[in-house]
Formats: C-alpha cells, sequence, structure tokens
C-alpha cells in the first residue's frame, strides 16, 4: 500500500518528532463539541494522542484497513466515494492522504459535500521540498514496488479550497523541532523550505443567492410642472 511510506516515515527520528507535533497541532485545533460528527479519512493508529474517541461518539475513521482507535466508528470505503449523507459533518480531517490518493481531487469534492455550511477541515500534507521527505521516498523504493509520489504543493491546496468556496482559517508549519501557525491566508517566506510538512484549517462557506425580482411600477401621481399649470389655468377661466 502506498501509505505505507508514511507509517515508514514515523518510525525515523524525524518522523517520530514530526508525529508529536503533528499531535499537538491537532489537539489544539479540535474545537468543536461532543454531539458533532467528525470524520478522519486515513487511519493512523495514534489518535488517542490527539482525541479521546470514547468521549465522541460520532467520531467516524474512513480506511481501507481498519486502522484507527478501536474506539471509534470504523468506515470501510474509498474517500472518493463517501457512504456518508451529504451536509453531515461539522468537522474532517485529512491527515496524509491526498499524496497517496489517485483520486485526490475527487476525494475533495467529497469532502466539500459531506461538510455543513460552516463546517471546518483539517489538512496535512508533506512539504514537497523537504529533503529529509524525499530521501524517506527514495530509501523506501529499494524494498517496494515503485509508485510515483505526488506531494502536492501548499498553493496547489489553496487553490482548491478556494474553487469549492473555502475560507482558510490558518496554516502551520512543522519544522525542525516545532510548529509554528500562521493565521489567515498563507505567505511564502523562506522558512517554508525547510519544513518537513504542513497543515492547513480551513472553513466551509455557503452563499445563498437573493433573486432580483422586477419592481412593479405603480400609477404616477405627479404630473409635470408645466401640464398642471395649464390645468389650473383651464379651471380659471371655465
Amino acid at each position: 500500500m502506498k501509505r505505507d511510506f508514511l507509517f515508514a516515515l514515523y518510525q525515523t527520528p524525524r518522523g517520530k518528532l514530526l508525529q508529536r507535533m503533528e499531535a499537538q497541532y491537532l489537539k489544539r485545533s479540535i474545537t468543536i463539541g461532543c454531539r458533532q460528527k467528525q470524520l478522519q479519512i486515513g487511519g493512523l493508529g495514534w489518535e488517542a494522542e490527539f482525541i479521546d474517541c470514547s468521549l465522541y461518539q460520532n467520531y467516524v475513521i474512513l480506511d481501507g484497513k481498519g486502522m484507527g482507535c478501536d474506539c471509534a466508528l470504523k468506515v470501510n470505503a474509498k474517500a472518493y466515494s463517501l457512504p456518508i449523507k451529504s451536509e453531515s459533518m461539522d468537522l474532517v480531517i485529512i491527515p496524509h492522504l491526498l499524496e497517496f490518493d489517485a483520486h485526490r481531487f475527487q476525494t475533495m469534492r467529497e469532502v466539500n459535500r459531506v461538510l455543513k455550511p460552516s463546517g471546518e477541515l483539517i489538512i496535512l500534507n508533506f512539504n514537497p521540498f523537504s529533503l529529509s521527505v524525499r530521501f524517506q521516498f527514495l530509501w523506501d523504493l529499494k524494498f517496494a514496488d515503485s509508485w510515483r509520489a505526488h506531494f502536492l504543493r501548499r498553493a496547489r491546496i489553496l487553490d482548491w479550497l478556494k474553487l469549492m468556496n473555502f475560507d482558510v482559517l490558518a496554516t502551520v508549519e512543522f519544522g525542525l523541532d516545532t510548529f509554528r501557525i500562521r493565521h489567515g491566508s498563507f505567505k511564502f517566506n523562506r522558512f517554508s523550505l525547510f519544513t518537513m510538512a504542513y497543515g492547513i484549517k480551513a472553513v466551509k462557506r455557503q452563499y445563498s443567492l437573493i433573486p432580483l425580482t422586477p419592481v412593479k411600477q405603480g400609477e404616477k401621481n405627479m404630473a409635470p410642472v408645466g401640464m398642471a399649470m395649464e390645468a389650473h389655468e383651464h379651471q380659471e377661466f371655465s
């Protein structure tokens, strides 16, 4: 499975550090209530580090191999064809899945479909410019079947979100030993070249169209000045 690359990376010293930082970030980013519905696309196996699934009865993990917290509800399905009702989820988390998804844009459309208006989306991806990620990828190719990596640039994800009417709330960069959160839209800086991964938190916006109806013009109750004066003079002489 292509996503095995992710779990192999988490076993490296840098990967273990990345895992801890991502868990801290997810823990502080999940701000919804226990009664709301949450969907995680792609199991990690260490969900307990950022969420107590026993308290969230509506926490669903969609994973083809059944990975994830044992207390969560598991769904075995394809990410690009979610068996979930439209506009039923308050939060969707996509941790390192889009890089290994051949139907990644269709998956994003499905996420947009199942999210409620004002629902939140959290995406974690590898930094395509990270040397450590690239080295680990080339190392894994020696022991596994060849496959193409589709490490996605942050600007591309932001373009997809913009097309689907998402507003970016914050972006995060996972560096060598800490992570940095930037609120608002992403601005490129030279430190982005040295980050191992990045995250994006966005909210779904739904704009209602207000139909424009033609205004019916009533009868005119006012007459031009000239016509009013002529009518007054006619009444005086008659």
